[in-house]
């Protein structure tokens, strides 16, 4: 970027995370450090209580100050999140319609079982009502990073159940989500989406903002907000996040600390 962001935005699993799993010590403690200094944005595809698991009560010690700066799109950006008065308070959310949420379930499903994709020894649900998004993970939510990792290392077998859903879904948008998931939302609602949607209520132009994720290629679920425009940052782990924020966090700091 020519000048530092004014706002950061993140993917959650597998760039501040592993899947599904509580922040490291390492990148908690960075995540405070940089909320001290600038806006930061977590747009994933899991539910809020998913965001509280593995982001929100790993923040030890931090203020409402802090808090305030930080804020929260579940969903894919299909709802959003902000802290004020000691709790979270959901701004919007695009739900689904029960129709909606009837036709998704039974096309992905159908076309899991179809395709051969529809596992028997699963670690919880395989398909999940998540208010604005249904959400396939082939092994369950719960399941292991390494057995997630297994499933599917090239992403073929996500990419051709999207594909076959979207065909039965053409007024809903399918996408290719985490490690092992499909996720399904209103027509045009994606990161994207939920990026212009925080430019409008913060004021932050996309220009002064930064994102960095992991699926940043083109079948990635964090590959519209790179085709919006926004400078991204891709990594391949939360490891790689940390080791850039380390860079980061020093040069937004100096930046504040000048008259």
């Amino acid at each position: 970027m020519t000048t530092l962001p004014r706002l950061v935005a993140f993917d959650l699993d597998d760039t501040l995370a592993a899947s599904k799993s509580p922040l490291d010590p390492r990148m908690a403690e960075l995540m405070v450090s940089l909320l001290g200094v600038v806006d930061v944005c977590v747009i994933s595809g899991g539910q809020i209580s998913q965001f509280h698991m593995q982001l929100i009560d790993n923040l030890d010690t931090v203020s409402e100050d802090i808090l305030s700066r930080l804020h929260l799109m579940p969903t894919c950006g299909t709802q959003y999140y902000r802290h004020a008065e000691g709790s979270w308070t959901q701004i919007y959310a695009e739900y689904l319609t029960d129709d909606e949420k009837t036709d998704a379930l039974a096309a992905v499903e159908a076309s899991a079982r179809s395709l051969g994709y529809w596992e028997s020894d699963t670690w919880g649900p395989i398909l999940e009502d998540r208010g604005s998004q249904i959400t396939f993970s082939a092994l369950g939510q719960a399941a292991p990073v390494a057995a997630k990792a297994a499933w599917d290392p090239t992403g073929e077998k996500k990419n051709t159940l999207r594909e076959a859903v979207q065909v039965l879904l053409p007024e809903l948008e399918v996408r290719s989500g985490g490690s092992t998931s499909v996720d399904i939302t209103r027509r045009g609602i994606d990161k994207a989406y939920g990026m212009l949607k925080l430019a409008a209520l913060t004021g932050v132009p996309l220009d002064d903002m930064l994102f960095v994720g992991d699926r940043l290629d083109e079948n990635g679920n964090d590959y519209p907000v790179k085709a919006l425009g926004v400078e991204c940052v891709a990594v391949e782990g939360w490891e790689d996040t940390a080791a850039f924020l380390e860079t980061l966090i020093p040069q937004l700091t100096d930046a504040a600390a000048r008259p």
